[in-house]
């Protein structure tokens, strides 16, 4: 086969390892890909927002199949140019994607089919939003609907802090016309952890939980990221929880969206909190989390393409269960200073090797190539995965591989995996 990925970060470049590992595969594009993912596949200068230059692309070169990466060409409705090209791809279709476009509908999804969130209130006004912010108890958590790489969410202690939020949301528009709307929720007190599940949607196939790191600093302190790690499985989350989410919330979710004309395929990808009362939807994601996948797929022993060729193709069910190696993976992200917020490019970067033959992998990001240089060229510049016996080993051989890499302001977490070892008591489901 000769497959097409379409993006540019670490999840892409964990994707593209991945296929490669597939004895189906014979080729791979992605684009525009960045200096990393070009070492391993070929790279195609178009961006991912350009629907009809990537399906002339896949029409073109006879591409097998095309796999989605990020989630703007979802929502801009990439699928739906594709099958009615009668090209095979894999992601949700435009309509199913707004459960992450945006999260006023996805809100409201939620409390019509009762899958577990957060009391919440949507705003289409900012004096409105303030107005009810003024007499509600706090934290809350003030969210732009639309998309805003991750960054969009903000917990708030005080009423000031609240009001300042939705000013700089819906008033300045700091994440552009994603924040023509605001959701305002109740904040949850207990364990993040993320799920993905593959679905065709029909059948289902849940993937092993994993926990990103959100916030920039050690201790989940500071303004959210896009990821600033994660790490796989989740040891608190025990064979009822799963269960429980499962039923509750992926099946439900998939089986909700095709009830109303929204059959989802491709990965589903619920953003939960463990509370005393159970498990609760934070944001649904219509693709693979990042930096997640970088600690997911590492310890996916089932042929990735064979998967996305079943769920494209509309049938999940002839691939069996799924198959894991035994242990755990950790992903330490290596950021530039000042993300998520401005920061600068161009650093040369040192120390980059195959560290594969200790099961350590670099998944580039926001890298480029000037000659013999690496340069920087993003705010996440390469996530830092490695796999082991268990947690602990994996991240401190992840941690020592770290060491030996170096740029000019670069900056990580140095507690990635720290609530691992947590305790979690739901006490009703």
């Amino acid at each position: 086969m000769k497959i097409l990925v379409v993006g540019s970060g670490g999840r892409e470049h964990t994707l593209v390892w991945k296929l490669k590992q597939s004895p189906m595969v014979k080729k791979i594009y992605v684009t525009p890909g960045n200096a990393g993912i070009s070492l391993i596949a070929n790279s195609v200068s178009i961006k991912a927002d350009d629907i009809k230059g990537l399906a002339n692309f896949a029409e073109r070169h006879d591409i097998d199949l095309t796999v989605v990466g990020p989630e703007l060409p979802l929502t801009l409705g990439i699928v739906d140019e594709f099958q009615k090209r009668g090209l095979r791809i894999f992601g949700p279709s435009q309509m199913a994607a707004e459960i992450e476009g945006s999260k006023a509908f996805a809100k409201e999804f939620m409390r019509k089919h009762h899958i577990p969130t957060a009391p919440f209130q949507i705003f289409t006004e900012a004096s409105e939003a303030i107005s009810f912010i003024k007499s509600a108890t706090m934290p809350i958590v003030i969210k732009a609907s639309g998309l805003a790489a991750g960054k969009g969410s903000v917990v708030v202690r005080d009423h000031q802090e609240a009001v300042d939020t939705i000013e700089k949301i819906m008033v300045k528009k700091i994440f552009g016309e994603s924040g023509s709307k605001a959701v305002v929720e109740t904040f949850l007190e207990g364990q993040e952890v993320s799920v993905m599940a593959f679905t065709d949607g029909k059948n289902t196939k849940v993937m092993l939980p994993s926990q990103d790191h959100k916030p920039i600093g050690d201790g989940d302190t500071g303004p959210n990221t896009g990821g600033m790690g994660a790490y796989c499985p989740v040891g608190f989350v025990d064979e009822s929880t799963t269960a429980f989410i499962n039923e509750h919330i992926v099946e439900r979710t998939i089986s909700a969206l095709a009830e109303e004309g929204r059959s989802y395929k491709g990965v589903l990808y619920a953003g939960l909190i463990l509370t005393k009362t159970g498990p609760k939807v934070i944001e649904f994601n219509c693709r693979f989390g990042d930096p997640e996948t970088q600690a997911v797929l590492p310890l996916l022993k089932s042929d990735l393409a064979d998967i996305f060729i079943a769920i494209a193709d509309g049938d999940l069910s002839i691939i069996d269960d799924l198959e894991w190696y035994p242990g755990a993976a950790g992903c330490v992200v290596l950021a530039s200073k000042g993300y998520p917020g401005k920061y600068e490019t161009g650093k040369r970067i040192f120390g980059l090797r195959n560290y594969s033959d200790r099961k350590c992998y670099l998944f580039h990001a926001g890298t480029r190539k000037e000659g013999r240089n690496w340069l920087t060229a993003g705010g996440r510049v390469i996530g830092v995965s490695a796999v082991d016996k268990d947690l602990s080993t994996a991240l401190a051989k992840a941690y020592e591989i770290i060491e030996g890499i170096k740029f000019d302001g670069m900056y990580f977490r140095s507690d990635i995996g720290f609530r691992a070892n947590t305790r979690v008591k739901i006490t009703e489901i």
